[in-house]
């Protein structure tokens, strides 16, 4: 099992911390999602059946993790909410950008990232896992449990969506296949 642990770890281990980065938008809480994962890994690969791919299986548990992560986060913020009293608008956005923000000299990939912040939690799934990991339709539809069908009008509406915020047609660049 070492061995096998240390391959996946050493394939997946940054893809896997990028994934999780887009979802929880945070360095600290994305390199401890990864170290849950590999605990899960560990835990239950004796059980992994080999019906999907190592890498949609390790994306899968990624996933779940993330998920389980931002509702505990929701459930804490609406105990502290609660105990605050009633609050107009309260904007709990994570403001701290991207590395790519960062990084990147190009508005036109900073308005595309900004554009994610205004997609729902499925499509910034599909994009990420679509064009910033490349992951198949299939690979994307075992990842998330969906439908192949599924995927593909989510991904249609979130290239939609990125589209109208950035309030330019010459994002078809992006294929939706």
């Amino acid at each position: 099992m070492e061995s096998t642990f240390d391959r996946l770890y050493e394939t997946y281990h940054q893809s896997l911390f990028q994934y999780l980065f887009y979802m929880v938008r945070s360095r600290e809480t994305a390199e401890e999602l990864v170290q849950e994962v590999y605990i899960k890994v560990l835990q239950s690969y004796t059980t992994f059946e080999g019906k999907s791919s190592e890498k949609t299986w390790l994306y899968s548990i990624a996933r779940n993790v993330a998920i389980d992560w931002i509702r505990k986060q929701n459930r804490q913020k609406r105990k502290w909410l609660g105990l605050l009293g009633p609050i107009e608008k309260v904007d709990i956005r994570d403001p701290a950008p991207l590395p790519e923000e960062i990084v990147t000299q190009s508005d036109e990939l900073r308005l595309i990232y900004k554009g994610l912040e205004q997609c729902s939690t499925d499509q910034r799934q599909v994009i990420v896992l679509r064009y910033v990991q490349s992951l198949t339709i299939t690979e994307t539809a075992q990842v998330l449990g969906w439908t192949e069908s599924k995927v593909k009008t989510t991904t249609h509406r979130a290239i939609k969506a990125l589209k109208d915020y950035v309030g330019q047609p010459s994002l078809g660049a992006v294929k939706e296949g």
